[in-house]
C-alpha cells in the first residue's frame, strides 16, 4: 500500500511571499512597482533634498563669491550650468539654493501640517462653541489665498528663511485643520473614543493617543501636497524681493530680473532655476497623487 506524503512547499511559499509584502521593503518596492510616476517624483524631491544637505562638498564654488572676469558665461567646462550677471556659478546656486527650498519647503509643511492636525483633532473632538469660533476662524484665513496672506504675514514679520517659514506656515494652518477634522469627525463616534473617557482618560491622551494616529492617512498626503506648494511659495515671494534676501541663495531669487533682462543674451540665468523649481514642483505632486491613492481604500485597487 503507497503511502502519499502531502507536499507543504507551495504553501510555505505564498507564506513567506505574503510575509515579504507585509515588511517595510516589500511596501517599497510594492508602491514603486504599482506607482513608477510616484516613485520617480520621490526621486526627485530626495535628489534635489540630498544635493541641499551636501551643498557644501557638491557645489564647486561659493554661491555668493562675484566674479566680475566671469560675468554670463555661457555654460562649459569651467562653469557646467554658466555664471549670472554677477560671475557667480549658477551650479552652485542651485545646489545651495537646494537648500533654501528644502528649508522653507519641509518646514512650512512639516509646522503648518502638524499645527493644522492638532487644531483640526481637537476642534472635531470638543466640538461646541470652540468649534464654532476655531472654523470660522478658519473661514477667514481661507478666503485669502495662500500667496496673498503669506505676503501680508512677511509684510509685518519682516523678510528672511525663517520668516518666510512662519508666513508659509500660517496659511497652511487651515488647509490642513478643515480636511482633518472631516475625518476626525468620523473618528469621534467610534466607541472606543467613549470607552477611552469613560476609562478616566484626559482629553490630551485621547486627542493625542487615540484620535491622532487614526487620521494620520489625510494627514501624510496632505504633508505631501504642502511640500510643493511651499516651496513655490517661496521661490514667489522671492521673485518679489519679500521672500530670502541677497546673498543668500535661492531659487526665486535667481530669477529675479533674469528672464527679462538676459532672456536673450543669457537665458541659461533663467532657464535652470526656473527647471529646479518645476521638478521639485511636480515630483512632490506626483508623490502625493500617489500616495493618496496608495493609502484611499477606494482608489487602492484600481
Amino acid at each position: 500500500m503507497a503511502v502519499i506524503t502531502p507536499t507543504t512547499a507551495p504553501a510555505d511559499d505564498d507564506t513567506e511571499a505574503l510575509l515579504r509584502q507585509h515588511t517595510i521593503l516589500g511596501r517599497i518596492i510594492n508602491f514603486a512597482r504599482r506607482k513608477p510616476l510616484g516613485t520617480i517624483g520621490l526621486i526627485i524631491v530626495m535628489l534635489f533634498a540630498v544635493a541641499g544637505i551636501c551643498a557644501d562638498w557638491i557645489a564647486p564654488f561659493d554661491p555668493e563669491e562675484n566674479d566680475f572676469a566671469s560675468m554670463m558665461v555661457a555654460p562649459g567646462i569651467d562653469h557646467i550650468l554658466g555664471t549670472d550677471q554677477f560671475g557667480r556659478d549658477i551650479f552652485s546656486r542651485l545646489v545651495y539654493g537646494a537648500r533654501t527650498a528644502m528649508i522653507v519647503g519641509f518646514g512650512a509643511a512639516v509646522g503648518g501640517g502638524i499645527i493644522g492636525m492638532v487644531l483640526g483633532v481637537t476642534s472635531a473632538y470638543f466640538g461646541g462653541w470652540f468649534d464654532l469660533v476655531l472654523q470660522r476662524i478658519f473661514d477667514i484665513l481661507m478666503a485669502f489665498p495662500l500667496i496673498i496672506l503669506a505676503l501680508a504675514v512677511v509684510s509685518v514679520f519682516g523678510t528672511g528663511v525663517f520668516n518666510v517659514v512662519i508666513a508659509i506656515t500660517i496659511p497652511l494652518v487651515p488647509r490642513c485643520g478643515r480636511v482633518v477634522r472631516a475625518s476626525a469627525l468620523a473618528v469621534r463616534q467610534i466607541p472606543y473614543v467613549d470607552a477611552a473617557r469613560a476609562l478616566g482618560f484626559g482629553h490630551a491622551r485621547i486627542v493625542l493617543c487615540h484620535m491622532v494616529p487614526n487620521v494620520l492617512a489625510p494627514f501624510l498626503i496632505l504633508l505631501s501636497a504642502f511640500v510643493g506648494q511651499a516651496i513655490l511659495a517661496e521661490a514667489s515671494l522671492s521673485y518679489l524681493g519679500l521672500g530670502v534676501q541677497e546673498p543668500v541663495a535661492a531659487w526665486g531669487l535667481m530669477l529675479q530680473g533674469s528672464a527679462e533682462d538676459y532672456a536673450t543674451t543669457a537665458p541659461w540665468i533663467a532657464i535652470f532655476p526656473g527647471l529646479a523649481i518645476v521638478l521639485t514642483v511636480l515630483g512632490a505632486s506626483l508623490f502625493g497623487d500617489a500616495l493618496r491613492d496608495a493609502i484611499d481604500p477606494k482608489l487602492r485597487d484600481r
